[in-house]
């Protein structure tokens, strides 16, 4: 891979990885898509639109990881059939209450975030900061959505940890 200056074998685990999270993503935007669909009652109109800025940034991102692999000179995975095999992200019922619809996404932001941590071990071992910088920037927004979605789920008399952290 000339135009890279990479070795075709420190990248193969790192695509393998990337497939397996472009599989979870799909999974994932699928999901959002379903309570997109099915979210009812009193917070529908604040979680229909949530639901739908989340679907529609994992579609920007299932893009650029497809095109992350491509740029490495392999082909994405791209059967649905694949996707539901590989991915760590099951499928679930549609129908549920609000109060679960956002908890089993904080649930599948755990799994997206330890999967795109095992896609940064082996972009850190194969020396791809291509990947490094586009995995990290997912990150940091999905660590920054699920604080905001947790924030969600609590009650208003609920408390951020008292402690101060004091800067010597």
């Amino acid at each position: 891979m000339s135009y890279l200056n990479m070795n075709d074998e420190d990248l193969l685990p790192v695509v393998v990885e990337l497939n397996i999270l472009l599989a979870d993503y799909h999974i994932y935007y699928q999901k959002l898509r379903s309570n997109h669909w099915n979210v009812i009652g009193k917070n529908f109109f604040d979680l229909h639109i949530k639901f739908e800025s989340m679907y529609n940034d994992a579609r920007v991102k299932i893009d650029e990881i497809a095109e992350r692999i491509l740029t490495l000179r392999y082909h994405p995975m791209s059967r649905l059939d694949d996707y539901i095999k590989t991915s760590s992200i099951a499928e679930k019922t549609p129908v549920k209450e609000d109060q679960d619809m956002v908890l089993e996404t904080l649930n599948d932001h755990k799994l997206l975030l330890k999967q795109m941590k095992n896609v940064i071990r082996k972009a850190n071992k194969a020396e791809d900061e291509g990947t490094i910088d586009l995995i990290g920037a997912y990150i940091r927004e999905l660590e920054k959505t699920s604080w905001m979605l947790d924030a969600w789920t609590k009650k208003t008399t609920d408390t951020l940890k008292e402690d101060v952290v004091e800067v010597i």
